[in-house]
């Protein structure tokens, strides 16, 4: 899975919580343009979906393990860019 996958996957159950869908639409619209993304933005983005019950929802659609490899890429990518 790519960063433009896994953010995806977090755009398209935010629909319903506009905060997180801003955070996630231009962390989106970032990564599938190449840009980096600060680490910030994506450890808020998933924050935000773990509190607003995103993750489980995504857990629910998608499995365990497409959820736990989209959390791994979106936090390595998060953690690259704060070393």
């Amino acid at each position: 899975m790519d960063l433009k996958d896994a953010s995806r996957m977090v755009l398209m159950e935010a629909a319903p919580h506009a905060d997180l869908l801003n955070v996630a639409q231009a962390v989106h619209d970032d990564f599938s343009a190449g840009r980096e993304v600060p680490s910030v933005a994506v450890t808020g983005m998933l924050a935000e979906a773990s509190r607003k019950g995103v993750l489980l929802r995504l857990k629910q659609r998608h499995g365990d393990a497409a959820v736990n490899d989209m959390v791994t890429v979106l936090a390595r990518e998060a953690d690259r860019r704060r070393g």
